[in-house]
């Protein structure tokens, strides 16, 4: 387990969420899934309790923990894009797959984790400071998925 490890707690599908982030962003694994050794609050011996994953080459531990808490946008994954096509497989993904959008390239996946489908054009633009980043900031803020051409128009005038 890497030395910083983001826990997610989940009711009890950490598993499936784990192998969703797997399966839709690179450099994402299921590294190990680990039983209850006996029973506990929100579960059984032998259920999963927790599963080691990576999303997008970060270290993170889905612990089935119940219905106790969840998730909300104080947390999120910012995932960078290189273009339109990238943004639409990620949100379309995410979204998709019974989750739902929010604003400003926000939106949440079924289990209630907040991504940030974020293009890099968007980023580079806010950075860049001035009148190209107060543009692209007006932009975004009417958006729900960024719209990289509308974000590239707005940059430059």
């Amino acid at each position: 387990m890497a030395k910083n490890t983001i826990c997610l707690w989940f009711d009890r599908d950490a598993e499936d969420a784990a192998r969703f982030y797997a399966a839709t962003f690179p450099d994402s694994a299921v590294t190990a899934i680990h039983h209850a050794p006996g029973d506990y609050p929100s579960g059984k011996a032998g259920d999963v309790l927790t599963v080691e994953f990576t999303v997008a080459g970060v270290a993170c531990l889905g612990l089935n923990g119940g219905p106790a808490f969840k998730h909300d946008e104080a947390f999120s994954f910012q995932i960078a894009t290189d273009d339109q096509e990238e943004t639409d497989r990620y949100w379309n993904a995410i979204v998709g797959n019974g989750g739902q959008e929010s604003a400003c390239g926000w939106c949440k996946d079924r289990w209630g984790v907040s991504w940030q489908i974020t293009p890099r054009v968007l980023t580079d633009a806010l950075a860049a400071g001035g009148g190209e980043a107060k543009r692209a900031f007006e932009a975004m803020m009417g958006m729900t998925k960024i719209d990289v051409a509308a974000i590239e128009a707005a940059r430059h005038g």
